[in-house]
């Protein structure tokens, strides 16, 4: 048997959706699409046999509180899958889901399978230096999807399919708000970019980077960037990070200024199709990475570029 009977798939981010439903239709024979209110028609889209609708007062900020909800939903129907995007949010559901419904878990999965009724998932291990493949016993799993993993499905406007509203159960101990404040996000989103230029430790100070978005600009790309310059300098934001815990690439090109190329950057840098390295150590490690390598500053090569490329 190489589909399950029935498959969910939730997100915190609708954009995440058509990805998972092009897995949840390649191993489950009944797709189900658990979304708030606003998300209904982007999802029907995409073609579920039906789609619950969670009531949406209890904001996605707070999404464990949906745990309770989302468990009567799927113990009505007994043994399956839930596919969830590998948000931070989505992983904190995938956790209390997986205590509520004695459900093996596996976060960040880079390919599933599903052998005579029992599931495979596999996953990136040791910084992305291996991977490992885990055999999921229970008979409700649960699996977030790396991002880019699967190609997303093709929206259907004319797809009509079943809407019902779940009953909502009240959490035990409920997460409560007590303040906001306000965060500047990215809207970015690396895994859907054809071009990108990342930056790494190569870059002097944060005003340089003008100089990288300048670059980025006359090639129509996207900035990225290494974990340092996301997490440790704090010079751009975090959605921007390239690398194992970041966003794993899937464009045409990537133009690497200034990365070593540490194998947990790679990990997420590695999917573009055509990577391109600048660099001023002619042995950085990157240079094993790329398609096309120039050993020299950054500082120089880049005005150059952008001369060049107007």
């Amino acid at each position: 048997m190489s589909q399950l009977t029935h498959v969910w798939v939730f997100s915190d981010n609708v954009e995440r959706y058509a990805e998972l439903m092009a897995g949840a239709r390649q191993w489950g024979q009944q797709v189900f699409a658990i979304v708030t209110a606003e998300h209904i028609a982007h999802v029907t889209a995409l073609a579920p046999n039906g789609i619950i609708v969670l009531d949406s007062s209890n904001d996605l900020q707070r999404i464990e509180n949906y745990a309770e909800t989302i468990v009567s939903l799927l113990n009505e129907k007994g043994n399956g899958l839930l596919l969830m995007s590998a948000t931070r949010r989505c992983k904190a559901l995938g956790v209390r889901l997986s205590v509520l419904l004695n459900a093996a878990l596996v976060n960040d999965a880079t390919s599933v399978n599903i052998d005579n009724g029992t599931v495979y998932a596999e996953h990136r291990m040791y910084g992305g230096l291996a991977f490992g493949k885990e055999k999921l016993n229970t008979p409700m799993t649960i699996i977030t999807l790396a991002p880019g993993v699967m190609e997303p499905v093709v929206a259907n406007p004319a797809h009509r399919c079943p809407v019902v509203n779940a009953v909502r159960v009240a959490p035990r101990h409920e997460i409560l708000c007590l303040e906001r404040r306000a965060r500047s996000l990215s809207s970015v989103d690396l895994s859907k970019a054809k071009r990108v230029v990342g930056v790494g430790r190569g870059l002097v100070a944060q005003d340089d980077l003008a100089m990288v978005r300048e670059l980025a600009a006359a090639l129509g790309a996207e900035v990225g960037c290494s974990r340092p310059i996301a997490e440790g300098e704090n010079w751009m934001e975090r959605e921007r990070y390239i690398g194992v815990s970041g966003v794993l690439l899937k464009s045409d090109l990537y133009l690497a200024l200034g990365i070593s190329g540490q194998i947990q950057h790679m990990v997420g840098g590695n999917g573009a199709k055509v990577i391109v390295a600048i660099n001023k150590d002619k042995n950085a490690p990157i240079f094993s990475y790329a398609d096309y390598g120039l050993v020299g500053d950054i500082y120089k090569v880049v005005p150059s570029l952008i001369a060049h490329l107007r």
